[in-house]
């Protein structure tokens, strides 16, 4: 007996946390054996990106950025704020201070679906780039084992974080510059949201709840939200990085305007709540 088939053949509406993950649940890699089913149903599938709560996750309000060098800013502060927020990380993990040097941060769960060896195996290039790299996380034992190796190698440019802390979390989304999320899967994913949020850009995979959140940065058109690599894999993920860092490095103007667009979405939950109350007025008055 397979409860969850059950649940989805009988079901009024389906809910996927992203049109992207919606997608991927009716292919053979993204269904676990039950896309057949999701395909036969998918009239009544519908994908609805999670929202942030702002009460929480806003850096013109987080009490993280109060104290130790940190400021709440919003986007009429953004140049300032986040100058201050970077100087005030880089001083707190005991990095160079230096406003000018490209800070990446990764946060999450040190798993194989976050694709924390993507970075370890980036490791290098990315210190080559001399470029700073804050990460916080918890999970499996070697992959812990890897961000202590990665400080360890580069005790000038890197600082590991292993275990969690939600300060040290808002600290490194305030502070960074560039946020890397190269998840093998993600049904939605919070962390990219957060940092736009913040002003900091994503560097993502595109995949899942990635894909529809973060749009590619377009230079000749000036639109787009963030960086995107379309395979989880350490040469396609390098090539973003690269070409985040040509942006940081000699087109600041792209850069900030990229920033602002981020921070002008809106990102909380008003709109899912919308399209919630959507489906289940249509499932009310299905039948």
């Amino acid at each position: 007996m397979n409860i969850m088939k059950a649940g989805l053949q009988f079901s009024h509406r389906i809910v996927a946390v992203s049109e992207g993950y919606a997608w991927e649940c009716q292919t053979q890699e993204g269904g676990w054996g039950l896309d057949a089913v999701i395909r036969e149903n998918n009239w009544k599938l519908r994908g609805i990106v999670n929202g942030i709560d702002y009460k929480e996750w806003s850096p013109k309000c987080d009490p993280a950025l109060v104290g130790d060098g940190y400021t709440q800013y919003d986007v009429t502060t953004l140049d300032e704020g986040k100058k201050k927020c970077k100087m005030a990380l880089q001083k707190e993990l005991g990095l160079p201070v230096d406003p000018n040097i490209p800070l990446f941060g990764f946060i999450g769960r040190l798993d194989y679906q976050k694709g924390v060896d993507l970075i370890r195996d980036s490791h290098g290039w990315l210190m080559s780039q001399g470029v700073q790299l804050v990460m916080l996380g918890s999970g499996r034992a070697d992959l812990e084992n890897d961000l202590r190796s990665m400080e360890a190698s580069y005790p000038q440019q890197t600082r590991s974080w292993v275990g969690f802390s939600v300060q040290m979390a808002h600290r490194i989304t305030a502070g960074c510059d560039l946020l890397l999320m190269p998840s093998r899967f993600e049904p939605c994913g919070l962390n990219q949201l957060y940092a736009m949020a913040y002003g900091t850009v994503p560097i993502v995979h595109a995949v899942g709840g990635l894909r529809d959140t973060v749009k590619p940065f377009n230079p000749f058109e000036n639109s787009g939200t963030g960086w995107t690599f379309e395979r989880a894999d350490a040469d396609q993920m390098r090539g973003a990085c690269s070409n985040a860092l040509e942006t940081f490095r000699n087109y600041r103007d792209s850069f900030r305007q990229l920033q602002l667009r981020d921070m002008q979405q809106d990102l909380s939950w008003d709109h899912a709540a919308e399209v919630y109350e959507e489906v289940l007025v249509a499932a009310k008055y299905q039948w």
